[in-house]
Order: structure tokens, then C-alpha cells, then sequence
């Protein structure tokens, strides 16, 4: 049986291989989405069924589940022959939906890790391209009615074999996309991260050996399972029931409602979502994976000290998603559910269990990315740009204190590009980035602020297109609480304002030189009763603009 002290060192070299492949994958890659604010991530997978072994402190929470997914579906491709064997140095590249994806700008890869002429582990990671074709620069199409409207479809191909790029399969992939000449510093990036991993992950097995590291990925399993349903038991037996709300569907102009029944049993939890809302028309649907990892990645935020590992999945059970809009299948649209559907299905999760453990779950945060592309031509430099925007808001509060201001969404740790970059890679100026003063919904402790800001296209002539959400109702306060502020986004257009008629969502919207785009991100939802509220905290938030 391995030891304690050995047992942690492996654990800690483990995520250390995986913040090294995330380190490596920022710093190489060309778009500023993944070299500036991140959003990418790296992990470690089972030889045999895929299973989360490890990922990066500073990867995306959501990819927990989705990364573990797509490397089961590859490698249940591979055994019943759909997907050609891998060899050493091979690098398969998939961004399917409906094989363990999100949408289709979260492009995977995965590498299986040989030990001894035989795959020890697979290792993954996944970035946000900025753009994969479709009818919409940067592929969030808010009025998609097929998933083929959204960009290039790619099931799992081995994009490199024994080391080298297919430059065929490379070649029509960037038939597909825009600004194609771009995307080879991101795959050359990608790849070099899983580089980087094999070596790392080559030295850790050469100093403890392929069998103790065996023993103790086991082990670490079997703790992580163990530690989960010891957490699990802080909540009383019973059943906690939460709604959550989502827009419209950028369709039908109609609310969808993720209904969410929890049951605590001894050590157990089960998520039943079988009231919610069906098959939707428009992009807000969600794939099974998606939707798992949502539930994960909520009660990761909950109990933050149980590890990173499939061991952690396991009390966790997850019913009533076939023939609602949480488990979509081909062709439906999906490119709000990475984003934007799977932090409502967090919120839901963190309305029904605060209401068991009050002192560690928060009210709502702000919930949604604030996706906004926006692509067109740069006349200066003499080339097409696809610039992508994502942004922060305000955190719910909670038992101790007020919400944090500006925190990055509830599904991952992916950061707002500096201005400063924005700026010198797109024909744009941004006039206004500010927290958003009276956004954090009232209560015991205030719900954080949100942002506001306003950015100019400077020259030539661009669409604008946004797929967010709450912009119909706030991000939910918690025990007497009140909501935060709801999104609000501006176009102004020859001077002219204009608001999308499905409030958060909206596509192919014209821009030309001197037009503008205002964003207002939702606050946090409060926490408890507003009239709890310290005095002197009241009159501080008066002083200082905050409410």
C-alpha cells in the first residue's frame, strides 16, 4: 500500500504536469482568447475509459466533465474501429458536440501516452478557437436553427500522425474558418502543451515508477470518491427543489426554465431536471456532457477541498435530462451551452442546495460570459479580423461577505483580454471599462458589482454578434436576498440606439466606422435579508457609488 507522504507528492506532480501543459498552451498560442484570458485547459485521462486523472489549477472548470467525455467517446471509437488506432506521436483533434463537447469553438485534443509500447494514460486539452466557420464570425450564431449554421463539425481525426501535421486534413479545416492564416500558431500551441505533458509525465513515472503511479492514481480516486460523500453528508436528508431561468432561446422569445429537484440520501446526491423545458429552436441547448459537468463543476465550488479527479463524480447522480433541452442531440444548435447554459444549470444547483448549507453556497453570481464577437475587415492592415469578447461580473454574497465585483463566470477562470491588447489587434477603442455601479443585487451581504463598457469600431465595416443571458431576470438572490441586475446591452448605429429584441442575444448586426457597442454585465445576487444589513456597510456602499 502506498504511502501517505508518497501518495501526496504523486498527487501534487500530477497537477503540476497538467499547470504546465496550461502555462506552456497560453504562452504559445496567437489568439489573445486563449494567450490572454485563458480559455483553454489541460488534463490527464484514463488508458481505459477516459476517466479524470488530473487537470490544471488554472484550466476551465466546465472542461472537468466535457474533456472526460470526448477522451471515453475516442476511446470507444477506437475499439469499435470508427476512429483509426493511434501510434506513438499521434494527435487526434475532435470538436463534435454530441461526442463529450460544448460548442464547436472549444476545439480538443487528445494524445495517448505510451509506457513500454502500451498507452499508460491519454493526455488532453482544449482551447477556444476564435473562430470555426459557420454563419457568423466567431461562431456564436444567436439565431442558429442547426448545428451546421454554427461552423465546421470535426469528429476525432488524427490531425497529427507519428508527429507530423496531415497538412490535407489541416488544409480543409482551414478552408472552413476565418482568419485561417492565424489558426496555425493556436494548433502549433495546442500541440506543443501535450508535448510538454508527455515530458513532464515521462520524468514523475521514471522517478516513482509505472506501478506506485498506478497505485496511486487509484488511490487518489478511491480518496476523492471517499471525501465527496463524507461532503455530501454536511446536508440533511430531504429533497431541495430550485428554478432557473434562461432568456429565450434567440428563437422564440420565450423564457426556458431549468427546473431542478436535488435528493440527499446517505452519501448520494441525485439532480433531477425532468420538469425543465424541452428541445429549444435556437442555440441554448445543451449536450449531455455539457450539462454533467455543469453539476460537477457547481459542487466543485461548493466543496472545493474534495480533488479533482472522476472519483469526485461518482456520488453524484444525474436523471431527467433525456427530452429536455439539457441533453441535445443532432442537429440541434448548441453554442450558448458551454457559456451561457450551463452557469444557469449552476445557479440552479446553488439555489436548491443553499438552502441546506446556507453558510457555503453563495446567491446567484452573474452567471453568463458576456459572448460577444464581433468580425469584419481592417482596411488599414488589409485583412479580416474575428475579435472576441468575453467579460466578468458580479459574484452572488454569501455568508461572510459581500460578493466579489467583476469575477470571471461561474464555469471557469478565463480572465477579459486586456483593453490594451484588444485594442492593438482590432480596428477598435474602447471608450468605457468600469465596475457597474448599483449592479450587486441588496441584502445581508451585496451581491458584487458588474461591468460596463463601450467599445468603438474605429474603421471598415464589421458584424456584431451576442449570445449572453440574464437579460430578462437577475442573477437569483438567497435567503431574503435580492437579484442583481439584469444584462443590458446597446447598439448605437449612425448615432441611433438600438436594444436586440431578445435582450442578451442577437447576430449579424451591421457596424460601420464610428459605431458603438455598450455592454452592462449583471451584480451578484444578495444574500439574506437587506435590512440585516450592517449600518456603517450601508452608508460605505452610499459613499462610494456602489448602490
Amino acid at each position: 500500500m502506498i504511502d501517505p507522504i508518497t501518495l501526496s507528492v504523486i498527487q501534487a506532480g500530477l497537477a503540476q504536469v497538467c499547470d504546465e501543459m496550461d502555462l506552456a498552451f497560453s504562452r504559445a498560442a496567437f489568439s489573445p482568447v486563449i494567450a490572454e484570458a485563458n480559455d483553454r485547459s489541460d488534463g490527464i485521462y484514463g488508458a481505459e475509459d477516459g476517466s479524470l486523472i488530473a487537470q490544471g489549477a488554472g484550466g476551465l472548470p466546465v472542461f472537468v466533465g466535457t474533456m472526460q467525455a470526448s477522451t471515453a467517446h475516442l476511446i470507444r471509437r477506437i475499439a469499435s474501429g470508427e476512429t483509426p488506432a493511434p501510434k506513438p506521436g499521434d494527435i487526434y483533434i475532435v470538436n463534435d458536440p454530441y461526442l463529450g463537447g460544448t460548442h464547436l469553438m472549444d476545439v480538443r485534443f487528445a494524445r495517448p501516452f505510451y509506457r513500454g509500447g502500451e498507452i499508460f494514460c491519454w493526455l488532453s486539452n482544449t482551447g477556444h478557437w476564435p473562430d470555426t466557420g459557420g454563419s457568423v464570425p466567431g461562431g456564436f450564431s444567436a439565431s442558429a436553427t442547426a448545428v451546421e449554421q454554427e461552423g465546421l463539425r470535426l469528429p476525432p481525426v488524427r490531425l497529427f500522425k507519428e508527429g507530423a501535421l496531415d497538412e490535407e486534413i489541416y488544409a480543409i479545416i482551414c478552408s472552413n474558418i476565418r482568419v485561417a492564416d492565424q489558426r496555425i500558431g493556436d494548433v502549433k500551441a495546442q500541440a506543443a502543451a501535450l508535448d510538454v505533458g508527455a515530458a513532464r509525465l515521462e520524468a514523475l513515472l521514471d522517478r516513482y515508477g509505472d506501478d506506485v503511479v498506478r497505485e496511486a492514481i487509484d488511490a487518489l480516486r478511491e480518496r476523492a470518491e471517499t471525501q465527496m460523500r463524507a461532503s455530501i453528508d454536511e446536508i440533511a436528508d430531504g429533497t431541495y427543489a430550485s428554478i432557473a431561468w434562461i432568456d429565450s432561446d434567440g428563437v422564440v422569445n420565450e423564457p426556458l426554465a431549468i427546473r431542478l429537484k436535488v435528493t440527499k440520501t446517505r452519501g448520494h446526491l441525485r439532480f433531477d431536471f425532468g420538469e425543465s423545458s424541452p428541445p429549444c429552436q435556437g442555440p441554448m441547448n445543451s449536450v449531455r456532457a455539457t450539462t454533467l459537468s455543469s453539476v460537477y463543476l457547481a459542487m466543485r465550488h461548493i466543496f472545493p477541498e474534495v480533488p479533482i479527479s472522476a472519483g469526485a463524480f461518482e456520488p453524484l447522480e444525474v436523471t431527467g435530462i433525456a427530452g429536455t433541452f439539457l441533453d441535445a442531440e443532432y442537429p440541434r444548435p448548441v453554442s450558448g451551452c458551454a457559456a451561457e447554459v450551463s452557469q444557469r444549470i449552476a445557479e440552479a444547483v446553488f439555489a436548491a442546495v443553499v438552502q441546506a448549507l446556507p453558510g457555503r453556497v453563495t446567491a446567484a453570481p452573474a452567471g453568463t460570459s458576456g459572448n460577444f464577437a464581433l468580425g469584419g475587415h481592417d482596411p488599414a492592415r488589409g485583412r479580416d479580423f474575428v475579435m472576441y469578447q468575453l467579460s466578468g461580473g458580479g459574484y452572488g454574497g454569501n455568508a461572510d461577505h459581500d460578493g466579489l465585483a467583476n469575477g470571471c463566470s461561474t464555469i471557469g477562470i478565463s480572465k477579459a483580454p486586456p483593453i490594451e491588447i484588444m485594442e492593438q489587434n482590432f480596428p477598435v477603442l474602447y471608450h468605457r471599462y468600469a465596475l457597474r455601479e448599483g449592479s450587486g443585487g441588496a441584502g445581508k451581504h451585496r451581491g458584487g458589482l458588474g461591468l460596463d463598457y463601450e467599445v468603438e469600431l474605429l474603421r471598415g465595416e464589421a458584424r456584431a454578434s451576442f449570445v449572453m443571458d440574464h437579460g430578462r431576470f437577475g442573477p437569483q438572490g438567497a435567503l431574503g436576498g435580492e437579484d442583481g441586475a439584469v444584462n443590458e446591452v446597446e447598439v448605437w448605429q449612425g448615432g441611433v440606439r438600438h436594444v436586440p429584441e431578445h435582450l442578451s442575444k442577437a447576430q449579424d448586426i451591421p457596424l460601420t466606422a464610428g459605431d458603438r457597442v455598450r455592454v452592462k454585465t449583471p451584480g451578484g445576487g444578495g444574500y439574506g435579508d437587506p435590512a440585516d444589513r450592517d449600518p456603517a456597510l450601508v452608508a460605505e456602499d452610499k459613499r462610494l457609488g456602489r448602490v
